[in-house]
């Protein structure tokens, strides 16, 4: 097949990359790195600099006037953004940030400073400053570091520091061609390209050291179908753990076929009708509601507040017999995978809810001494300047043993949901709401034609009482979540599920 070729209306490579590089440099870069950056080439990066013997003083320091735990978090991240749309590159950012926070555990309180700038006269103050919380209270003697291994789950065969920006730049144009050259209704595309290495090192008051890094691609291509009055905008994501592999194992062409085809496809869609249905729900990134309306609930620091509808239940029938889910943060690179959590404990599969039992919590240090739990490995931060919480890794149902075209056709009527779009929960009622992006009405035990504007509203207890049937079909999607200010990289996944009896909100009455 002959694809026609769609120029790029862009200034030359070359000269993109030249003013991108040059102009792009992300304002947390402290002077120490602006100088570093001066000198930068390909295969080089700038290192976490601070022996033990210092990192050991700032822990001591932090408990000098009490507290019973104490860490210290080092940070350094390299990454590349650069974006493309309407054919034309308009955006090449390359960034470095580095920096530091002490954090003091006293009782129920915790302590924390940040510094821009890795120094051990930085990082004293901001141990004194997070002891603070503790004064007066008992002091621990600090267990000497020393170096600790953990399991890795993130395999790299093409490190991204070897790859010359010319390929990340080829890679964007085969995802422009592919989405422009699917079909003439499709009139622009939008291409989001990000990559980093994050260098992380870890110690506290019992003794631990760790050090890793973890190398992230995320990939999004948004495409915009237009034919008469009717627009959609298509999207599909890819993100891993991983070197630029990544691409030979989805290609580019692959992730723009996906949006492309859901733009031209959402373009004859119907208005939405309301009410009470059966639900079913594809399988991949669906599972982002689960996310929200369950696994929220299960993070543990509000379970320790005696909040949340998943409160004490712990042994108690939450959900459906077929209803299993699972946090787990060793699948190997996921976008949700880390070796070890950012409090430095190992990560692990949780399973969370088992065949309708709630099985227990997500848990990060804080929250498993106050529930007098385990640490599930789900400590996480969006970056040093943020104290971990309990937050989800890569959260999914597990694969029942239904088959998706059995699920279809035992469904008379109802609304057949193959992509979500944005949505909300409150992790206190369990309520939530989420919008349809692509969904389709099911006559008959066939998915029928478009609609448009549907809301899926409801609470975790319903969606996971009522669920009937899972698939056997797993699949994941990529995702960024949002919790107390920050954000953080995780995965969602799930079969293909049917929900009986859900609130669909629509744009016809």
């Amino acid at each position: 097949m002959n694809m026609k070729k769609f120029p790029l209306r862009s200034i030359p490579r070359r000269k993109f990359l030249e003013m991108s590089m040059k102009g792009g440099l992300l304002v947390a870069a402290t002077p120490t790195l602006l100088s570093h950056l001066v000198s930068c080439r390909e295969g080089t990066r700038p290192a976490i600099e601070m022996d033990k013997d210092a990192i050991s003083r700032v822990i001591r320091k932090a408990l000098e006037r009490g507290g019973e735990f104490a860490d210290v978090y080092l940070e350094n991240r390299i990454s590349r953004q650069i974006s493309m749309e309407e054919s034309i590159f308009n955006s090449g950012v390359y960034g470095i940030r580095q920096g530091a926070g002490v954090r003091v555990i006293a009782g129920d309180k915790t302590g924390y400073a940040y510094t821009d700038e890795i120094n051990e006269e930085n990082l004293m103050r901001a141990a004194e400053v997070a002891s603070y919380v503790a004064r007066n209270s008992q002091t621990i003697t600090p267990v000497d570091i020393a170096p600790a291994q953990r399991e890795s789950y993130i395999t790299v065969a093409k490190p991204l520091e070897e790859i010359a920006d010319n390929q990340r730049i080829e890679i964007m144009e085969r995802a422009n061609q592919a989405a422009l050259g699917y079909d003439p209704r499709i009139r622009m595309a939008s291409i989001s390209y990000y990559d980093q290495v994050r260098s992380r090192i870890i110690a506290n008051s019992e003794g631990l050291y760790l050090s890793d890094e973890l190398p992230l691609l995320m990939f999004i291509v948004s495409t915009l179908g237009e034919e008469g009055n009717n627009r959609h905008m298509g999207r599909d994501r890819l993100s891993h753990h991983s070197g630029f592999e990544m691409f030979e194992k989805t290609t580019p062409e692959e992730v723009a076929t996906t949006a492309a085809r859901e733009s031209v496809d959402m373009l004859v869609a119907e208005d939405s009708p309301a009410g009470t249905m059966d639900v079913v729900m594809e399988n991949g990134w669906g599972g982002v509601l689960v996310h929200e309306a369950v696994g929220h609930p299960l993070e543990a620091d509000n379970i320790a507040k005696g909040i949340g509808a998943f409160t004490g239940k712990v042994g108690q029938k939450v959900a459906a017999d077929c209803f299993t889910m699972v946090d787990d943060g060793t699948i190997p690179n996921e976008r949700g995978t880390i070796n070890f959590d950012d409090e430095g404990t190992p990560v692990k599969k949780n399973v969370l809810i088992e065949n309708g039992v709630l099985k227990g919590y997500m848990t990060d240090i804080l929250s498993a001494k106050q529930l007098d739990m385990k640490r599930t490995g789900n400590g996480r931060r969006e970056s040093y300047r943020n104290i971990p919480i309990p937050r989800m890794t890569n959260t999914f149902i597990q694969k029942g043993d239904d088959k998706p075209e059995d699920i279809l056709a035992s469904t008379k009527n109802g609304l057949y949901v193959q992509s979500l779009s944005g949505g909300s929960v409150n992790s206190v009622t369990g309520m939530f709401n989420f919008t349809c992006r692509e969904a389709y009405i099911i006559k008959n035990g066939k998915k029928t034609k478009p609609v448009r504007g549907a809301t899926l509203i409801g609470s975790c207890i319903d969606v996971v009482t009522n669920i009937d049937a899972v698939g056997d079909d797993l699949a994941f999607g990529p995702g960024n979540c949002g919790k107390g200010g920050q954000t953080a990289e995780v995965s969602v996944g799930q079969p293909t599920v049917r929900i009986r009896g859900i609130n669909v909100g629509g744009s016809r009455a």
